[in-house]
């Protein structure tokens, strides 16, 4: 074997021991071990495009969203048909909403850069608790037992449900660490998060941190006017009716979608 096929023959070798494969996404090219997964659009629903959709998630028959912007920051609680807001509460000016969660009776919500976050009543919105973190917020979601927070990073952190302390983290990883990890949507044992800026979900092991699989959502309708901050941001799951809800910031439609194996 002369020096060149050598050079070459240890190349693919190298690429076949990781595992990985190459996915055009975006224009990038992505390397991932991982398996990708395809979508189909299931239901189309109507979508707030003044909402600029930072937390998201379903609950006794209604959306709970988290919207962000200073001075323009909400919950609300959305009928899923119409988009209509049914009750809604502002955030101060100098807060920016972020990823929701609920736990029992009452709703969480995080802020970007205030390292704050704040506990409502669900019925009512009325503001119970307030409560500090150290890191960035962006997503939000619950386990059951305690809450999954992300910061932007490739870091996921546990908090205890009743007094917010950290009590554990992982840091999320597939060929290399995944930063920027956004909002966030716990389903049958995994968590599933926007990556911020790309068109696609990574499905997570709680675990061990590691990529389970990609849902690819590239050719998702989005916004007609593209916005440079309309991004794919906003996962929703009904465990009753076990259906995946998908929308970005200020997109004028939610999705429930069905994952399909590639190809």
């Amino acid at each position: 074997m002369n020096k060149l096929n050598l050079i070459l023959f240890l190349v693919v070798a190298t690429v076949v021991m990781l595992g990985a494969s190459y996915i055009l996404l975006g224009g990038v090219s992505i390397r991932t071990a991982a398996p990708t997964y395809m979508f189909q659009i299931v239901n189309t629903y109507p979508h707030d495009t003044d909402a600029f959709t930072q937390g998201l998630v379903y609950d006794d028959g209604f959306l709970y969203e988290s919207t962000g912007l200073y001075g323009s920051s909400t919950l609300r609680r959305v009928e899923l048909k119409t988009g209509l807001h049914l009750k809604s509460v502002a955030l101060p000016s100098q807060y920016f909403g972020e990823g929701v969660a609920i736990v029992d009776d009452e709703i969480i919500q995080l802020t970007w850069r205030s390292n704050k976050g704040f506990v409502y009543d669900k019925e009512t919105f009325t503001s119970l608790v307030e409560f500090s973190y150290s890191t960035e917020g962006w997503g939000l979601t619950y386990d059951g037992y305690r809450l999954i927070m992300s910061d932007g990073s490739s870091n996921l952190y546990f908090l205890d449900v009743k007094t917010f302390e950290r009590v554990g983290q992982i840091k999320v990883r597939d060929v290399s660490p995944v930063s920027n990890l956004n909002e966030l949507e716990y389903i049958k044992g995994k968590v599933y998060a926007n990556v911020f800026g790309e068109n696609r979900i990574a499905v997570i092991d709680l675990q061990t941190g590691k990529v389970d699989a990609w849902i690819d959502l590239t050719g998702l309708p989005g916004p007609v006017l593209l916005d440079p901050d309309s991004v794919l941001n906003g996962i929703a799951y009904d465990s009753v009716s076990d259906r995946l809800f998908v929308t970005g910031k200020m997109w004028p439609e939610l999705y429930e979608i069905k994952v399909l194996p590639a190809g």
